[in-house]
């Protein structure tokens, strides 16, 4: 089995959800081992059989959503029939429908309702954070504050993060409070942390039940990094709910 990251939250057992390392794929060089992603110069043969043993590993009812992520605020539903789908986010009320997203030091969200019935998962880099990536997901979706579960996987980390004056005064401008996220490193740059930032808009959208936060994507080698590396791989954080396949109704 492919080494991976689940989230530690109080999920229903049929949402099954987790994020992929870099280990347990054939590319080479600096996509080495398992880069998902199909966009970032790696050989296609390697990613599609990446993506081959990612699904049959995890065990996947179907081939995860792959989405062609803009750095910004379009949800989409799924199923879709739109191809390719650009959007940073997707969600679902059906069950065995894998929502995906890549990425190598943005930050992966992954959300279920307590039931079980939704789950969705967003991509949130600094920009798409700062658009309000994860409040249009969970507005798309019609999550309820009180019943829903949020997991923040592995982004690079608030020591490793640095941004410009620009970036803080941005934040700042939207949310007063996002200060206390930023440390000064030199003059004119901070570091940033994409979690408490993350926290900060969801507390002031109502939603307290986050878990995650743990990780460097940059200090951790199990994780690809582009900050560390322009030329890598992506990982994908997944989520989907397990129901009765057709093949089983036969």
């Amino acid at each position: 089995m492919i080494p991976i990251i689940r989230p530690d939250w109080p999920a229903p057992p049929q949402v099954f959800a987790c994020t992929t390392t870099r280990m347990g794929g054939v590319s080479q060089a600096d996509f080495a081992q398992l880069n998902l992603g199909d966009h970032v110069g790696d050989a296609a043969a390697a990613v599609a059989e990446n993506r081959r043993i990612a699904q049959a590993e995890l065990g996947l009812p179907s081939p995860p959503v792959w989405l062609q992520q803009i750095h910004g605020t379009e949800v989409v539903e799924l199923p879709c029939l739109q191809t390719p789908i650009s959007a940073d986010a997707s969600w679902t009320a059906h069950s065995n429908t894998v929502c995906a997203v890549l990425t190598a030091d943005c930050l992966p969200v992954l959300i279920c309702s307590r039931d079980g019935k939704k789950v969705a998962a967003a991509h949130a880099g600094w920009r798409g954070l700062l658009a309000g990536i994860i409040e249009q997901t969970l507005s798309a979706g019609q999550f309820q504050a009180d019943n829903t579960l949020i997991w923040l996987g592995p982004a690079i980390g608030p020591q490793m993060f640095e941004v410009g004056e620009e970036v803080r005064e941005a934040f700042i401008a939207a949310q007063k409070h996002s200060a206390t996220a930023f440390v000064a490193s030199k003059p004119g740059h901070w570091l940033a942390d994409l979690y408490q930032l993350a926290r900060l808009r969801l507390r002031a959208s109502g939603f307290t039940q986050v878990s995650g936060g743990d990780f460097c994507t940059w200090q951790d080698a199990r994780f690809f990094s582009y900050r560390q590396n322009p030329q890598t791989g992506r990982m994908v954080s997944l989520i989907y709910t397990q129901g009765v396949s057709e093949s089983n109704l036969n």
